[in-house]
């Protein structure tokens, strides 16, 4: 196994499968970067460093600079996706999705639907997403909830390097639209990725982090590692913990999640984005309407409030959840006997 960082794990996967297959083609805002100034292509590489290198390798006609426009960026990638190719198309932040929606929402997620089977719509949508990168509010949001409620779309939301590449790799061979959901904050986090050029992880199967007997925690992307540093500090004081990162939102693992609940009893839900008509009250009627006579406690969310995200870094700290409410919701939930 290779030690890399996250946004190293999205780059490698990249270029190892459009080394494998030539129908992949990247777009959008800055992938290439530098065009038309003294630096020259690749003077930029991408504002994230997830695509560096691609333009030298593959050239302009399969990594593409578009201009500044989520529409047409995605209106492109169902069009490739339509004609044969299999494009992964980049939204720099995905606070801008809303300029993209009918593309996504009425044309991408129903291709198949609406053409009877008689097509396919392999399309890949990488949104960097995320709070904590002190970036305020419209450059930090979390919209999983939103596209994870649009049937015909397919929502990754990797925590590790290793869940990166697998589950990048799986949504660019998957033949359906895929959101693939990046927390910006987790770039620089490193972790083992396994060597084998194939390795692939299937969607709706969820991880499981941690294991205990007491509380179950739900958690995706950056919430996961907050989640796990709380159970650890529980299990200290001998409570023992759950922790299951769900990796797909769509499709949902919900054998996983009814398994842990029958068993502990408690449920604590972690979610970056505010709690109404969020993935935090959708797991929460999921569980009370399959596995209600399992609770032994009521359900605990722990949330951002319901407001825009704060500019002020120690706004947005508070905003946020992290370890320290995750641990309060935990006890909190413990305390019905």
């Amino acid at each position: 196994m290779a030690k890399m960082m996250y946004r190293d794990a999205v780059r490698n996967t990249i270029f190892q499968e459009m080394k494998r297959d030539d129908s992949v083609v990247v777009l959008g805002e800055d992938v290439v970067g530098g065009m038309g100034t003294p630096g020259g292509p690749e003077a930029i590489g991408g504002i994230w460093s997830t695509s560096t290198g691609l333009f030298g390798e593959f050239g302009a006609d399969r990594v593409i600079d578009t201009p500044i426009s989520e529409s047409a960026i995605v209106g492109a990638a169902g069009g490739l996706a339509l004609s044969g190719k299999r494009p992964i198309a980049e939204l720099m932040f995905a606070d801008f999705i809303g300029v993209s929606l009918d593309q996504i929402w009425n044309q991408i997620a129903k291709f198949r639907y609406m053409f009877g089977g008689k097509t396919k719509c392999p399309a890949i949508i990488r949104c960097i997403y995320g709070a904590g990168y002190n970036a305020a509010a419209q450059h930090s949001q979390s919209p999983h909830a939103i596209l994870t409620g649009m049937p015909g779309l397919k929502v990754v939301m990797p925590s590790t390097p290793a869940d990166v590449a697998g589950l990048l790799r799986q949504a660019i061979r998957d033949d359906d639209p895929v959101i693939f959901m990046e927390h910006k904050a987790l770039y620089g986090v490193q972790g083992e990725v396994p060597d084998d050029p194939d390795f692939c992880i299937p969607f709706g199967h969820a991880r499981l982090t941690r294991a205990g007997q007491d509380v179950t925690i739900l958690a995706t992307g950056m919430m996961v590692g907050m989640a796990e540093s709380a159970a650890d500090t529980l299990a200290e004081n001998g409570i023992g913990c759950d922790v299951i990162d769900l990796r797909t939102t769509s499709p949902l693992d919900e054998e996983a999640i009814l398994d842990s609940v029958e068993v502990t009893g408690r449920l604590v839900i972690v979610d970056e984005a505010p709690p109404r008509c969020s993935l935090a009250t959708d797991l929460s009627a999921l569980v009370a309407q399959k596995a209600f006579a399992s609770l032994r406690a009521p359900i605990e969310m722990v949330t951002a409030p319901h407001t825009p995200i704060p500019f002020a870094r120690e706004l947005e700290s508070a905003y946020l959840p992290n370890p320290d409410k995750i641990e309060a919701a935990v006890r909190k939930a413990l305390a019905y006997n």
